[in-house]
């Protein structure tokens, strides 16, 4: 009798793509924050820490490019 065992390192293992349905929820919720984030003046973005240039580059962003953090 013959036994075949698996012994793959976890590292080795890819994770799973992200559903479609999260990357459209994703892609949503990155356009409602760089909205919001549009609407902000110089003020609260300098309590951000971000200057108007950081911030309109940041709005500017096409709403599917969502930071790979959020993909995970």
């Amino acid at each position: 009798m013959t036994m075949t065992t698996c012994n793959t390192p976890a590292c080795t293992i890819t994770k799973q793509r992200p559903s479609m349905f999260r990357m459209i929820k994703l892609a949503l919720s990155a356009q409602s924050q760089r909205r919001a984030l549009r609407q902000l003046d110089s003020a609260a973005l300098n309590d951000l820490g971000l200057s108007d240039a950081d911030a309109k580059c940041e709005a500017d962003r096409p709403f599917w490019d969502v930071p790979a953090t959020w993909r995970q």
